[in-house]
This record gives structure tokens, sequence and C-alpha cells, in this order.
């Protein structure tokens, strides 16, 4: 039996902006093929070199953190995605190379002034 490849929905927002500090990706709803590339752009302006975060938020449950970069060129990997924390290109683009229906989520980016960092609580699930 051939079964065809199901779809996977992507939904991108960005975490506000504090003190001039700001992110900026995608708005809306991505839908991809399963097995496809994902590629979700973030970049970022900030004064100095600010925490870098990706949360995944699945369908009814709260947010979670996915991944997190602290330094330029910090490459960083869970769950099979991964981002490198780019100062030169201000970026900290989100990569997937084969997407499947349990990625299924909304994606967040945000840098350290958009979350609280005291006592670990950027890295809580919230």
């Amino acid at each position: 039996m051939i079964s065809s490849p199901e779809l996977v929905t992507v939904i991108l927002f960005l975490l506000g902006q504090t003190r001039g500090d700001s992110v900026s990706q995608m708005d809306g709803q991505v839908t991809l093929l399963e097995a496809a590339t994902l590629t979700v752009n973030c970049t970022y302006s900030a004064t100095g070199y600010p925490t870098l975060f990706w949360y995944v938020q699945y369908p009814g449950e709260g947010p979670e953190l996915l991944l997190k970069a602290t330094k330029a060129n910090d490459k960083k990997t869970n769950k099979g995605f991964e981002a490198t924390y780019n100062a030169k290109t201000t970026s900290f683009h989100l990569e997937k190379a084969s997407v499947q229906e349990s990625d299924s989520a909304v994606y967040y980016c945000a840098l350290g002034d958009t979350v609280t960092e005291t006592a670990g609580g950027a890295e809580r699930k919230l």
C-alpha cells in the first residue's frame, strides 16, 4: 500500500521587543509535506551579543525551550532541529532537514531581553 505524505503545519511568531532590541521572523503559517526541509528565518537587532532562543509549542501544550545560544558561532541542536548564532548576519535561523507530522507546532524566536533570564526563567517550561 502506498501512503501519501502527511502535511506538517508550522506557525511562526516572534516575541516582543524591549529597550531597542528586537527579533524578526516570518509571520503566519507554513505547510510542508513530510520529509521536506524546514528553514525559519530569525534575525535580531541588539547591542552586544544577546542570548538567543527558539521555543516550540505543540498543540494543547505550553511553550518549551527548544534551543538556546549564548555566544557568536554557537551551533545548537535538539530533536533534529538546529540553529547557529551568526553575529555577522545577526541571525539565528531554525532548520530541520526532514520534518515529520509530529513537528506541527508554533515556533517562537526570542532574544535575552524579551524573556526573564533571572533564576533560569528563560529555560523553564512556561
